[in-house]
Parts: C-alpha cells; structure tokens; sequence
C-alpha cells in the first residue's frame, strides 16, 4: 500500500498534480546531465469536479486522466501524487537516537494521541529520519508526515483506475521545495539558498503565496483569488460560455477594449493580493527581506503581470521555469511545453520524487 512513501525509485518517473482546473502530468528521466523530459500533457476539468485541492467527481477525474495519458502517451507507468497541505500533518519528533524504523514506527503508534488530531485507524503515515537532536545527544529527530486513509486511498484508486502504478503519495509544500530546490542548482544560483525567495503560485481560484528560506516553505498563505476571476469576466463581459470565454484568454483574439476593461484591472486586484502577502508575512515577525520573487501557475505568464508586481513591491521579479535547465524528448512540441512550463510546477515536483 502507498503510504506517503519517502523511499526513490530511478528511472522515468510520472508526476501527476490534479488541480480544480486542469490534470498535469510530466515524466522525467534521470541523465548523467540531470533530467530529461520524455512526456507531458495538461487537460482541462470540469468545473466543480476538484474543489479545494479535493477530488469531489471521480468519474470526472478518470475521464480526464485518460485523456491526458492518451495525449502524453507516456513509457512509464510509476506516478506519485499529493495531499494538499491542508490535508497533512507534517511535525518534527524526537525519540531514542537507539530507535531503528520499526521501533519508530510502533512507537508513533503508541503514542499517535499526541500527535495526530484523528483516530489512528483512519491515518496513512510516513517518517524520516533526519539525524540526531542538536539539544539532546540521545534523541533523534524525525519528520512525520500523517493524512487521512480516504485521501490517500481516493488518490491512489483514481490512478490505478488508468493503469497508473501509485509508488508515492507525497504533499504539495514538499513537491514545491523539491522543484525549487532543482531550480535553485540549475537555473537561479548556490546563493538563492540564503535569500528569502517569495513564490507566487496563481491557479485557477487560488494564488497560493510561499516564502522559501535555505530550500524550506518558512511561510503559506492561500488567498482565493485566481484565475477563474478573469475567465468569469470575460464570460459576463462578452456574453460567452465558459469554455468559449476560456479559450479566448489563453489563445487571445478578444476585442481591443479588454486590456483596459478586463485584464488591467484584475492584474492590478491580483498584484494587491501579493502586495497584502507580503505585509503580513513582515507584520508575523518575520525579518528576513525578501529578495526575489518567482511566478508559477497557468495565470502567472499574464501580460503586464511581472512588471506590475516589481513596481508595486521593488523586488525583482521572474517566471519560475522548473525544467527550462532539462533536455528535452524530441516527441514534445518544445515551444508548447515552454508556454505551459508555469503551470507545471507542481507536476514537475512530484516527478522528481520518483526520478533521482
């Protein structure tokens, strides 16, 4: 059974990240270089079929992820997927340095009250060792990662009803620190590690703002503003369906008033929500400044977005490429996988948890 699993399997390896707006999917290769990307596709949901990072719809969800392998006609099989934040406890415990896995694990069992806010029979749980306790010499930390069961099952069951080998269930923050910590060697610099990095991930109906310090998330903040605001405007403004009033913002060819009607002013709402971000994570006390800034998410590449955050915050501001570092398969269309590469964050971390 996967159990948010910590343990790594090489070769080409599947990250699926199952989002309210779209499933992605990205297979990666481990190289004498680094990566290679050998497959990947993104297929739009149906509205309501994941809500709040929560599949509601299954049958939705498996009809979409068969389009999406039809589409990435992936060689793999092996896939992790995650929890979202929301739905994990992730604690540092200590216990005898002396303990090896299993008495670890009995030992969380026994005393799983004091740790985990739900009765231990409904819990999917992991651990890691990370090494003896810099405050007492005969203890050992250990990073324990808990879900409910039914999050991990309903994961699981949806991939293996595609054909798809679940090898791990991971947790959104964790994916995230992965991929940046890839970005951080291959793309921004050794010395990013010391900055205070913001990132901003724009979805669908959410942005999701972090601040990454030494490779780990020291701050969250989701706020619900995403893009569906835009696409809604489009829709009532121009008296489209949906999926009409979707395709017109990605693919553009809507009439001359909409940067000015439409697009500047939910850039300018959306670039005060990161504005608002960021006065609260000084006003918690946090004194690091922030450095740097990296926009992911599909919503992330739009126009005028980058430059209108770094007038309105004085920070430099960048597109997060996860794989712009990787080699490329010759099967992909590179200019498309460069117009989605925003919005394949998550996926993109999660296949490098299955690929070193």
């Amino acid at each position: 059974m996967v159990l948010l699993s910590f343990g790594k399997s090489r070769g080409c390896q599947i990250g699926v990240d199952i989002t309210s707006s779209a499933i992605k999917l990205i297979e990666l290769k481990s190289t004498c270089n680094g990566f290679q990307v050998i497959s990947y596709a993104v297929v739009p949901l149906r509205e309501d079929a994941v809500v709040e990072h929560r599949i509601r719809d299954v049958a939705e969800v498996t009809r979409v992820l068969e389009r999406v392998l039809e589409a990435a006609k992936p060689i793999s099989r092996n896939t992790c997927v995650a929890v979202p934040a929301s739905a994990a406890i992730t604690k540092i415990i200590t216990v005898p340095a002396a303990f090896e896995n299993e008495e670890i694990e009995r030992h969380i069992e026994l005393e799983s009250d004091k740790h985990i806010p739900f009765p231990f029979n409904e819990v999917a749980f992991d651990f890691q060792r990370l090494g003896l306790s810099a405050k007492q010499a005969d203890q050992q930390e250990v990073l324990l990662v808990a879900s409910r069961q039914q999050n991990v099952t309903q994961l699981t069951e949806v991939l293996e009803n595609v054909g798809l080998v679940p090898v791990a269930v991971d947790v959104e923050s964790f994916a995230v620190e992965r991929v940046f910590a890839e970005m951080v060697h291959h793309q921004l610099g050794s010395q990013v590690l010391g900055e205070a990095v913001a990132l901003v991930d724009i979805g669908a109906m959410f942005n999701t703002f972090y601040i990454l310090h030494a490779g780990s998330i020291v701050y969250r903040r989701d706020t619900s503003y995403g893009g569906r605001q835009l696409t809604d405007e489009i829709r009532m403004h121009y008296g489209l369906s949906m999926s009409e009033a979707g395709f017109a913002k990605k693919r553009g060819g809507l009439p001359e008033d909409y940067d000015s009607t439409i697009l500047s002013p939910f850039v300018d709402t959306l670039v005060q929500q990161v504005a608002r971000s960021l006065q609260l994570y000084y006003a918690g006390g946090h004194k690091r400044e922030v450095d740097r800034l990296l926009l992911s998410g599909g919503t992330g590449v739009l126009p005028g977005l980058r430059d209108r955050l770094a007038q309105e915050t004085g920070i430099d501001v960048s597109l997060a490429t996860p794989f712009a570092h990787m080699e490329i398969d010759s099967r992909i269309d590179a200019e498309a996988l460069a117009a989605d590469a925003t919005a394949l964050l998550g996926a993109t971390g999660l296949a490098l948890r299955t690929s070193r």
